[in-house]
């Protein structure tokens, strides 16, 4: 093994959390070893937000196409994924390529390690028998995989994850998702409008279950004004492949289709990192930090792993705290009562802070109301809903989720709602433009009063 190196921090795993953290503490002065194996950047600028969203613009232009013979005269609509996918491989992903990322590290003042890095003792990382020793400790971005249930027959047939799925060049004539999560509840949809048959096959009772279960309606509702299938509460039992396709066998039927997408989950990236050298579970699930991301003497932890959002965003937040900490400054320190999330269907699901049942399992003293989208959603001929969970004690915000074609942008003064306990008796006296989506959230806001 060669001498090991010292530097100030090492940084293992770069993904939007790790990569921040690195640039900021680099910009700083500090001598910052950034560590990963894979891509920089991570998942989400090459497999996850990014090219998703690219899929999700173009699939809601096809759709505002479609819809012109309801409201503005007729149009003819011929869909072409070959624009989307050369689009993903040229501006998104520079062809799955992440020297940018690196040149950035780099510029930045960091130095950048490719390879698989191990925990080997305290404040010691180790990558191909080279160790690299931190002064003020280790940051922990090790991210997440995707996960396939263990369904019988599935291992070993080619089925897609998000990151083949991000890579297809031509739509296939049919497609099975596993999982009627945000990830596949996106993707079946985006492929749908691009005429895939869709079959969505989720176990739980509703799709997007982690939601409101008036936004699953909703949601469900344009799935099958769509033509997409959605089974709940399935029973899977197993997988079958063949050179036609995929069959997926429930308890009752069983479905067939050309390819198939599992969107069941991910798994964090914990096993064999070396956690029991500084003095953690190596059979962690999840690593649960502290207000300033500590998660052991001299080690913080940020994003998928930490178990407090699974989204870019929470990570970025996190690497936040964490540079304040080893920079010795005095806070804002982690706070998570209005973590914000939306899944790009159409419509938009928004959601910040407490669903109404983690809040009643809180013991919060709960009160709700939920409108529809108001005028601007008539004129617009959109469904939606805004829902409200208030703590009647306190006559606060808790939670909310609005749900429509910018339930995404709506939930920013609902976020802020939530995250500074504006009361709602003010909030419900404030201008609303007229007719705007967010008005809608008024009447709500006034039924709770």
């Amino acid at each position: 093994m060669s001498e090991a190196i010292e530097c100030d921090v090492v940084v293992l795993g770069l993904g939007p959390g790790g990569e921040h953290a690195a640039l900021l503490l680099a910009g700083k002065g500090l001598d910052v070893v950034a560590i990963d194996e894979r891509l920089v950047g991570g998942e989400c600028p090459y497999f996850g937000c990014v090219p998703s969203k690219m899929m999700i613009a173009a699939a809601s232009t096809l759709r505002d196409a479609r819809r012109v013979g309801d409201l503005a005269g007729s149009v003819e609509v011929s869909p072409d994924w070959a624009p989307v996918a050369k689009r993903i491989r040229e501006e998104a992903t520079d062809d799955w390529d992440d020297q940018v990322a690196v040149d950035r590290l780099v510029e930045a003042g960091a130095t950048f390690v490719r390879g698989r890095g191990r925990i080997t003792a305290p404040r010691e990382v180790t990558v191909e028998g080279q160790a690299y020793v931190a002064r003020r400790g280790i940051v922990l971005n090790t991210g997440t995989t995707p996960s396939a249930p263990p369904i019988d027959g599935l291992a070993g047939t080619p089925f897609w994850t998000n990151r083949e799925i991000v890579k297809v060049t031509e739509v296939p004539e049919s497609m099975i998702v596993i999982g009627g999560g945000p990830i596949g509840c996106e993707l079946a949809q985006v492929f749908a409008t691009f005429d895939v048959e869709v079959t969505v096959v989720e176990v739980a009772d509703r799709i997007i279950a982690v939601e409101e279960p008036e936004a699953s309606e909703v949601l469900a509702k344009a799935f099958a004004d769509q033509g997409i299938e959605v089974i709940a509460g399935a029973t899977i039992t197993r997988v079958e492949h063949a050179a036609d396709g995929f069959t997926v066998v429930l308890a009752d039927r069983a479905l067939t289709a050309q390819r198939l997408l599992v969107a069941a989950g991910r798994r964090n990236n914990l096993p064999d990192i070396g956690l029991e050298l500084v003095g953690l579970d190596p059979a962690a699930r999840v690593l649960e930090p502290d207000e300033r991301m500590r998660v052991a003497e001299g080690v913080w932890a940020v994003g998928d792993i930490t178990g407090k959002g699974a989204f870019t965003h929470v990570s970025m937040y996190q690497a936040d705290v964490v540079v304040r900490d080893i920079l010795g400054e005095d806070g804002p320190w982690a706070d998570y009562r209005a973590v914000a999330r939306v899944t790009f269907t159409v419509p938009e699901v928004g959601s910040v802070g407490l669903s109404e049942d983690a809040a009643r399992k809180q013991g919060i003293d709960v009160v709700t109301a939920t409108g529809d989208l108001g005028s601007r959603g008539w004129l617009a001929k959109e469904d939606g809903l805004i829902k409200l969970v208030a703590d009647r004690a306190r006559g606060v915000l808790v939670g909310a989720c609005a749900v429509g074609p910018s339930g995404g942008e709506v939930l920013s003064m609902l976020a802020t709602a939530v995250h500074a306990e504006v009361p709602i008796a003010t909030l419900a006296e404030m201008h609303f433009a007229y007719p705007t989506y967010y008005r809608a959230v008024q009447p709500v806001l006034r039924a709770l009063i």
